[in-house]
């Protein structure tokens, strides 16, 4: 008698007979899905509650430490070169070298933020820069194109602007060109990294603690712009809107397109002009004054600049179809 085969079951090889259970065919794992900017601390499956918050920790952590290292290596090397004792009780380098020692300390922040994606939340220090992984050279590139005539046009129109407290511009004297020229450097040098890590820090680590634990990008975004507002200081109330306003466009850029380029380009475009104007003029290097101290006729040439830059990017943006989510992550 011939045994029919089960229509769903291949035959047994050696008798002709169905196989007693249909062959095991494993299941395919679901990918997860791609994530925006904001949640990229959860790109590697190892979130939990706590690392955003250690994180945050290490990072203020790192940055006093950072501080006070060049500091010390500052009076260590005054001490060698004799530098003077000023008032305070610390080495007086003049205005172009505290500027620089400055910048410097605000540079080395970066290292320390990516130290705390490494070590706190346990993924790669590239998903700070863009969904990408890394940055986006490129895209910043284009980016600082587009913002270099906006940036130039805006701070060219507020040195025509009477200031608000009456001084203009009449003051200003000539630097000399030896000090223009070592203060150009060192701005050159210094302030593409400190504009950098201001945004890491910011834009980056802080939307992307947030965003950890929040699935809105606003939510990420907001608070952000508030506290980099409130890290330049108090001056006017002007100022500080101003300082909110580039702090909402350049998260919302950095959520928009996917990473920090724009923002970084801006903020570099920015500090670049504006201290190289102000290494041309006498003592303008070693002023306490802040964009927290604008007035209200600067500020709204600023936010025009900002809104204008904002929409050229996003318009370009779409049309390079610059990638706003991770290709792929391995846990959600």
């Amino acid at each position: 008698m011939t045994t029919t085969p089960h229509p769903h079951h291949p035959p047994h090889p050696a008798y002709g007979a169905p196989w007693p259970h249909p062959p095991y065919e494993p299941v395919p794992p679901v990918p997860a899905p791609p994530l925006p900017y904001h949640r990229l601390a959860l790109s590697t499956g190892r979130h939990r509650w706590w690392r955003p918050l250690a994180g945050t920790c290490l990072v203020l952590g790192g940055t006093v430490v950072v501080m006070l290292l060049v500091l010390l290596v500052s009076e260590i090397a005054g001490a060698v070169l004799d530098r003077p004792v000023g008032k305070d009780g610390f080495r007086v380098w003049g205005g172009i070298g505290e500027t620089g020692q400055g910048l410097l300390s605000l540079a080395l922040v970066t290292p320390v933020v990516f130290l705390a994606a490494r070590w706190a939340q346990r993924r790669p220090a590239g998903t700070l820069s863009s969904v990408a992984g890394r940055l986006r050279w490129r895209w910043l590139g284009r980016c600082m194109a587009v913002g270099l005539p906006l940036v130039t046009a805006s701070l060219g129109v507020m040195l025509l602007l009477p200031e608000a407290s009456g001084g203009g511009s009449d003051g200003m004297e000539w630097a000399g060109m030896p000090d223009f020229l070592l203060g150009l450097a060192m701005v050159c040098v210094l302030v593409p990294f400190q504009a950098a890590a201001e945004e890491y820090a910011f834009r980056g680590w802080l939307v992307q603690a947030v965003g950890a634990w929040c699935r809105s990008p606003w939510v990420a975004v907001l608070p952000q712009a508030l506290l980099f507002a409130a890290a330049h200081g108090w001056g006017t109330p002007w100022g500080f809107a101003d300082l909110v306003v580039f702090g909402v466009v350049a998260g919302v850029l950095t959520v928009r397109t996917g990473g920090l380029e724009a923002a970084i380009g801006l903020h570099v475009l920015n500090n670049l002009l504006a201290m190289g104007v102000s290494a041309a003029i006498a003592g303008a290097l070693a002023s306490d004054e802040t964009a927290a101290d604008m007035d209200g006729l600067s500020v709204a040439v600023d936010v025009a600049m900002l809104c204008g830059y904002a929409a050229t990017v996003l318009w370009l943006a779409g049309r390079h179809r610059i990638a706003t989510v991770s290709p792929k992550a391995a846990g959600a």
